[in-house]
This record gives structure tokens, sequence and C-alpha cells, in this order.
């Protein structure tokens, strides 16, 4: 094989060469932009997650807070209930 020949090969390799690290960096940046998106969507969620667990929490506490409500004015109709049936003992009594 000839100097020229061998010089033909190299520089074709150097050429396969460049187009490959050519195509592996534009490949490259368009997993970087990929990877760049996935990361905003995936710090979207997290937010989104967040938000949601505080407006879960402020709904269980305001459930809670009806709840303690409800309780209390049960509590309250059985205390009149109470008065009401101890006054008629009363009145019972008087006779």
């Amino acid at each position: 094989m000839s100097t020229a020949n061998q010089l033909n090969q190299v520089i074709d390799k150097t050429q396969r060469l460049i187009e490959l690290c050519a195509a592996l960096q534009e490949e490259n940046d368009l997993l970087k932009l990929e990877n760049d998106s996935l990361t905003s969507a995936l710090n979207a969620g997290k937010n989104k997650i967040k938000e949601l667990d505080e407006k879960m929490r402020a709904v269980k506490f305001a459930k809670s807070f009806s709840e303690t409500n409800e309780k209390s004015l049960d509590i309250k109709q059985k205390i009149n209930e109470f008065v009401q049936e101890i006054d008629k003992c009363i009145v019972l009594l008087k006779k």
C-alpha cells in the first residue's frame, strides 16, 4: 500500500470521526435540552404537590374545626334537654 493510499485512509477515517463527533455533540445538546425540560416539569410537579399538601392541611383543619362546632352544638342541645327534664322533675316534686 502506498503512502498516498494510507494518507487517504487516514483522512477518510478522520473525516468520519469528525462527522461522528458532530452527530454525538448534536445528540448531547438535544439530551441536555430534554433533561432541562424534564427537570422543569419535575420541579413544577413538586411545587404542585406542596401546594396541594398545604390545601389538604387547611381543609383538614377546617373540617376538624367544623366537627368541633357540631359536637359543641350537640352537647349544648343535650344540656338544654337535661335542664328541661330537671325543670319538669322540680315542678313534679313541688306538687
